[in-house]
């Protein structure tokens, strides 16, 4: 079978990006583009490109409608849609891989996402994303952190792809203001949706709204669908954060044990605790946590998974708390862990400092 992959995106005023984006995704046999409203060149620019393309501008903007409306964009003879953000690029290849692998039964397609780098540039945050997907057999649903929703009765597959690589470099500049009153209207929509509650409760913490959030995880924790081990213990660990910046430091400390005990294969509870003891001056308890992070070997292919986790600064921290108690052989030890993932002259400093306290001990 000849199949037909038409890559599809909602834009505005992302003329920095429609370059990267559209050579990175014309590999398909069509792309699409719906402008939400552009007045910096961009709608100009995909027309230039002969991007099947039409603006339209809402009232009231949630992400799922604009969404869906530039699925409208997408020929009917189209077999594979690709939803592909203008601030994501794909490597090279991406194509060939998902035709030689979609069958008739194939449904969605997950692949390797990188969402965002780290100063470095190395990676930050990787997980598996799925927004490949059959014409004709779902739409979005939710006013913001849209998903596919499958609206026929069939059953389909989902493949995974080797070698397929979607990257993602945002414009940190853009306002996300938005989100929190679509994530409300969400919850509103459905109360019962545990998904949703997550999010938003996460929402209150980053914006600074901290009783609320507290509320918001809660409410997520109790809901009987929320039985993801990881999503459980981030709403745990968000909730210690959420004690910790009000300054209630044992209900923190209670939390993120609450978060180890939920899921105690991941490593982001037990950094945050340790940083919590490395504040608090409890230099023991600080290594003694950082130790049990470091026998977690794996790192998850979820949006979850923290890179900071596996960096430099575990390390780092468990090297100052081992100086702290005097533990200057330990001290060296991880500082020159920390040196192997980081340049950092700070760090470089520190070694020779703990050389120097080893030297004079000895």
């Amino acid at each position: 079978m000849n199949k037909k992959v038409c890559v599809y995106a909602i834009a505005k005023n992302e003329i920095k990006f429609v370059d990267r984006w559209y050579e990175s995704v014309k590999e398909a046999d069509y792309v699409c583009v719906l402008d939400t409203g552009s007045t910096d060149g961009t709608f100009e620019r995909f027309k230039e490109l002969g991007v099947i393309t039409k603006q339209k501008k809402y009232k009231k903007f949630r992400f799922d409608k604009a969404r869906n409306d530039s699925l409208e964009l997408v020929p009917e003879d189209t077999d594979i849609c690709v939803c592909v953000d203008i601030d994501e690029y794909f490597e090279k290849g991406w194509c060939k891989i998902l035709k030689e692998n979609w069958t008739e039964n194939t449904g969605r397609a997950r692949y390797r996402y990188t969402w965002n780098f780290n100063p470095d540039g190395s990676e930050g945050y990787v997980f598996m994303a799925d927004k490949m997907h059959k014409k004709g057999a779902f739409i979005w649903t939710h006013p913001v952190h849209e998903i596919l929703t499958q609206i026929d009765n069939n059953v389909y597959d989902t493949i995974t792809l080797p070698g397929v690589q979607l990257n993602h470099k945002a414009d940190n500049t853009k306002s996300r203001a938005s989100y929190l009153p679509l994530l409300e209207l969400s919850l509103k929509e459905r109360p019962n949706d545990d998904r949703n509650a997550h999010y938003l409760g996460r929402e209150y913490m980053f914006n600074r709204e901290y009783d609320k959030a507290i509320e918001t995880l809660k409410y997520h924790l109790a809901l009987p669908t929320a039985t993801w081990a990881e999503e459980r213990c981030a709403s745990l660990r968000f909730i210690a954060l959420c004690y910790k910046y009000k300054g209630l430091y044992n209900l923190a400390e209670e939390y993120f044990l609450k978060a180890i005990l939920e899921c105690n294969y991941t490593r982001e509870a037990y950094f945050e605790l340790a940083l919590l003891y490395y504040e608090e001056k409890e230099f023991l308890k600080c290594a003694v946590t950082f130790e049990e992070m470091f026998k977690i070997k794996e790192r998850a292919l979820t949006y979850i998974s923290s890179p900071v986790c596996w960096g430099s600064l575990p390390y780092d921290y468990l090297s100052l708390a081992y100086y702290n108690i005097g533990e200057y052989s330990k001290a060296l030890t991880n500082v020159e862990e920390a040196i192997k993932l980081s340049d950092d002259e700070r760090l470089k400093n520190n070694k020779q400092a703990f050389l120097n306290l080893l030297n004079t001990n000895n």
